[in-house]
């Protein structure tokens, strides 16, 4: 008999779905509505309606698949239980899997969506063929996921991985969104760099073509593509920042590869051009044999790794 994994990533958006084998073969995939009202509580409901209708167009029946692997943002240990996250309404501590398991008798594993795209990416993404990996999301913010020796690390509250909370700038005024001065997330995300930009160029009017136009992070890598002088100087304050970020890391978990995605890995090689130097400066001399590789699964990363959750508990 055929067996099949649901897995699902959860955004406050849309809900991405995939229907995999057992070997990792992505089947179909689809998407629902995120409905966040009264503190999210159609979110697990609608998936478990749309995961029985997919079941129903595709002739598969409960003894034919082997769960349920759910991503989510926010903190989620181990076992499932997530620490409230406010972008789904979810404002109260509960397992995951026991609140799904209400609306469908499948078993079901969860963890939060940035750990779980790092599993998808090893599994079957930048990532394949490593053990030891971190993965490093540069988008709106900076998230990763810890994967040491195959194993996800997702810390005692579920919050291993929050990569973009290292702390890399004393002199900082501004606040991260997460309450503190001088985050990573405030200079290596499409949004910090974009504020990289614009305070380099407050400080003279020395010529740029991003004075030109909408500052955005997909610009400034354009320009500093071609030589621009200002977006260069961008491109090696964001590197410092990531390579220290980086750095740091690794003297914990000793990576052997670190794999970028997020929008603005959009940029291409290039940004490791700008960022290993300085992960070499800064990195402790038994770490700096780490690789460096884009991600390669987009936005499947996260429906992949919650896939494989379920793999690997069966």
């Amino acid at each position: 008999m055929s067996k099949f994994v649901f897995g699902v990533d959860i955004g406050g958006t849309t809900v991405k779905m995939g229907l995999f084998d057992k070997e990792g073969a992505l089947l179909d995939k689809w998407e629902i509505p995120s409905v966040t009202a009264n503190h999210g509580e159609r979110i697990l409901p609608d998936i478990a309606a749309s995961i029985k209708a997919k079941m129903e167009e595709k002739g598969i029946v409960l003894e034919q698949v082997v769960g349920i692997g759910l991503g989510a943002p926010g903190p989620i240990d181990a076992k499932g239980v997530v620490y409230k996250t406010a972008n789904l309404g979810w404002d109260t501590v509960f397992s995951v899997p026991e609140a799904m398991q209400k609306f469908i008798d499948l078993p079901v594993k969860a963890g939060n969506d940035a750990n779980v795209a790092a599993l998808g990416e090893l599994w079957m993404g930048g990532g394949k063929g490593y053990k030891d990996m971190v993965m490093v999301t540069l988008g709106t913010g900076v998230g990763g996921g810890i994967i040491v020796d195959g194993a996800l690390v997702s810390g005692s509250m579920g919050a291993g991985g929050e990569i973009g909370h290292i702390h890399v700038e004393d002199d900082e005024a501004d606040c991260c969104g997460c309450g503190n001065q001088g985050c990573l997330e405030q200079y290596a995300s499409a949004t910090g760099v974009v504020r990289l930009a614009k305070k380099r160029l407050a400080k003279d009017d020395k010529a740029s073509v991003l004075r030109d136009g909408e500052i955005s992070a997909k610009a400034i890598w354009d320009a500093a593509k071609e030589g621009d002088e200002i977006a260069v100087e961008v491109a090696h304050q964001f590197g410092q920042y990531l390579g220290k970020g980086l750095a740091a890391i690794s003297a914990v978990v000793n990576p052997e590869v670190f794999v970028v995605g997020g929008g603005v890995s959009r940029a291409g090689e290039v940004l490791f051009e700008y960022t290993k130097p300085h992960f070499m400066k800064y990195a402790f001399h038994g770490c700096r044999n780490a690789q460096f590789k884009l991600a390669t699964l987009g936005n499947d990363a996260g429906i992949y790794g919650a896939a494989k959750l379920v793999i690997d508990e069966e």
